[in-house]
């Protein structure tokens, strides 16, 4: 607690709650996340680029156009490796929602140890629709080099995962 001279007002520090609530909240295994990108859905199904793409669910949410962001998690398993996770993230009014949650299966395929997920950019503001961001893994725990792999999210949704070259 903090008191301050010459008051009785007394002050609790929060910041211990905040801190329990975050691990209540984020379970002990999301070892890297980041949010990246920006996503754009008029909700006309008309207009997607997905033939089978489904009409919105509520009357609320045909009636304006979605949008929101992308996150990237990595989900640390029990042998050391990482199962990654891409989300794609509404912005309603009363906060964030998930729209989607999908294990990027190329990943897992690889029993990779995640050491890092980097945006594109940590400025927050992306000029065209999509993500891009890079994933630094390691396929054998002991080796001393870091493949670095890219997550690409087109302007239609398309995902690709590709080894990252120079």
């Amino acid at each position: 607690m903090v008191l301050l001279a010459g008051t009785a007002t007394v002050f609790s520090v929060t910041a211990l709650s905040v801190t329990a609530r975050a691990e209540d909240v984020l379970p002990a295994n999301v070892t890297f996340v980041t949010s990246s990108g920006f996503w754009e859905d008029s909700g006309d199904v008309s207009r997607s680029p997905d033939p089978g793409a489904k009409a919105p669910v509520t009357a609320e949410a045909a009636g304006s156009a979605q949008k929101g962001y992308y996150k990237l998690i990595a989900l640390r398993q029990a042998d050391g490796t990482a199962h990654i996770v891409l989300q794609q993230i509404a912005l309603d009014p009363a906060g964030p929602r998930i729209v989607s949650s999908t294990e990027l299966d190329e990943f897992s395929k690889m029993k990779a140890f995640v050491t890092d997920i980097r945006p594109e950019t940590s400025d927050g503001v992306t000029q065209q629709p999509g993500l891009f961001a890079t994933v630094y893994l390691r396929t054998d725990p002991a080796a001393t080099d870091v493949e670095t792999w890219t997550v690409l999210i087109d302007e239609f949704g398309d995902i690709r995962i590709e080894r990252e070259s120079n």
